[in-house]
C-alpha cells in the first residue's frame, strides 16, 4: 500500500508539471484531488486494513494529499501570474491617456424643492420642526378636531400598525400640536416637512407616500391677512414675481376659515391648456386660521392667541414646475429622470 502511494504522487506530480494552462490544472485537481482520485480511494479504504497497517498508512496518505495539494497551489498561482503578465504585454495600457471621469451625483428634484422651500421660509422667520412618521390616533386626527367616527376622516385611507390606535401618519399636521405643546405659551414660526402615508391607489398622480411640508405662525394679533400676504410672498419668491394667485373656500376640520391657493399657470400664462385642465390656474397649498379646539389643543388660549395653518406637496410643485407627468417617478431612481434635474 506505501508503494502504491508513492506511485499516485509520482505520476500526479509528473502530470501536474505538464498541465501548462488553467483549464489543464482544473482537470488535474479533479483528477488526483477530487472524491474519485486514486488517493481518496486509498483513503476511503484504510478501515479495511488490519489495525497495525493503518497508522502507517494513514499518515503517508495524508503526506501525500499535503503534497499535491502545496504543489497545485504553487503551480495555479504561477499560471495565474504568467497569464497576467501576457495579458498586460498583449493589451498595454497607456497611462498617459486622460483617465475616465468619475459620475457626479446631484440632490433629487424633490430635495431641490424642499430645500428653497426651506431657503424662502426662513427668509420669512419659520424655523424647520420635524415631528415623528409613526403617530397615535389622538395626535393624527382628534386633536385636530377629528374625534371618533366623524366623517372627517374619511379623507385619509390610513395605514394601522398592529399596536392599537397607532398608524403611520397621514399628514404632517399632526407636527402642529407637538411643535405648539414644546413652545406654549411663546409665539411660534415653524414649517414641518416629513413623509406622510395613504393607503391609496398608485397612479401617476397619487403614491402611498409622500413629501408633505407644513406651516403654522401662532401669536397674537395673527389675521387672515397675515396668512394671504405670506403664502403670495411665498409664491412670488417659488414662481417669480410677475405670479398672480388666489385664495378659494375650502374645508379642512383642524382650520377656520379654510382655503385652496392656486397660482396662474405658468404653462400657458392662464390662458388655459391641458397641465391646469383649461382652467388657467394650478392649485398648490391649501391652508386656513388654526382652529380654536386646535389651539386649546395645542396649550394656546383661542381668545388671546390666534394663528395661520398651511400644507403642500413638494413633489406636486416639482412636478407643476418641470410638467413631470408621473409621481412614481420619484421613487424609481431611473437615472433618465433624475439626471435631468
Amino acid at each position: 500500500m506505501l508503494d502504491q502511494l508513492n506511485t499516485i504522487e509520482a505520476e500526479a506530480l509528473a502530470a501536474l508539471a505538464a498541465a501548462e494552462t488553467t483549464a489543464a490544472l482544473e482537470a488535474w485537481r479533479v483528477a488526483h484531488l477530487g472524491r474519485n482520485a486514486p488517493l481518496m480511494a486509498v483513503l476511503g479504504d484504510l478501515g479495511k486494513l488490519d489495525k497495525a497497517a493503518r497508522p502507517a498508512i494513514g499518515q503517508r496518505g495524508n503526506e501525500v494529499k499535503r503534497a499535491l495539494e502545496a504543489a497545485y497551489a504553487e503551480h495555479a498561482e504561477a499560471r495565474r501570474a504568467a497569464e497576467m503578465e501576457a495579458a498586460l504585454r498583449t493589451g498595454a495600457l497607456d497611462v498617459t491617456l486622460p483617465g475616465r471621469p468619475r459620475a457626479l451625483g446631484r440632490l433629487h428634484p424633490a430635495t431641490q424643492t424642499l430645500r428653497q422651500i426651506y431657503s424662502i421660509f426662513a427668509d420669512m422667520g419659520f424655523q424647520i420642526y420635524r415631528s415623528r412618521e409613526v403617530e397615535s390616533d389622538e395626535y393624527n386626527f382628534e386633536l385636530l378636531n377629528m374625534p371618533p367616527h366623524h366623517p372627517a376622516r374619511d379623507m385619509w385611507d390610513t395605514f394601522y400598525t398592529t399596536t392599537p390606535n397607532v398608524i403611520l401618519r397621514t399628514h404632517t399636521s399632526p407636527g402642529q400640536v407637538h411643535a405648539m405643546r414644546e413652545f406654549c405659551p411663546e409665539p411660534i414660526r415653524v414649517i414641518l416637512p416629513g413623509m406622510c402615508y395613504r393607503y391609496e391607489q398608485i397612479t401617476a398622480r397619487s403614491d402611498i407616500q409622500f413629501y408633505q411640508v407644513e406651516g403654522l405662525a401662532v401669536g397674537r394679533n395673527v389675521t387672515f391677512s397675515d396668512l394671504k400676504g405670506t403664502l403670495s410672498d411665498f409664491a412670488r419668491r417659488m414662481f417669480g414675481q410677475q405670479v398672480r394667485t388666489r385664495f378659494r373656500a375650502d374645508h379642512f376640520p383642524f382650520t377656520e376659515p379654510s382655503a385652496e391657493m392656486d397660482v396662474e399657470c405658468f404653462v400657458c400664462d392662464g390662458r388655459g391648456c391641458a397641465v391646469c385642465k383649461h382652467s388657467g390656474w394650478l392649485e398648490i397649498l391649501g391652508c386656513g386660521m388654526v382652529h380654536p379646539n386646535v389651539l386649546r389643543n395645542g396649550g394656546y388660549d383661542p381668545t388671546v392667541f390666534s394663528g395661520f395653518a398651511f400644507g403642500m406637496g413638494p413633489q406636486r410643485i416639482t412636478m407643476l414646475q418641470h410638467r413631470v407627468e408621473d409621481i412614481r417617478y420619484f421613487f424609481q431612481n431611473d437615472l433618465r429622470f433624475l439626471e435631468q434635474f
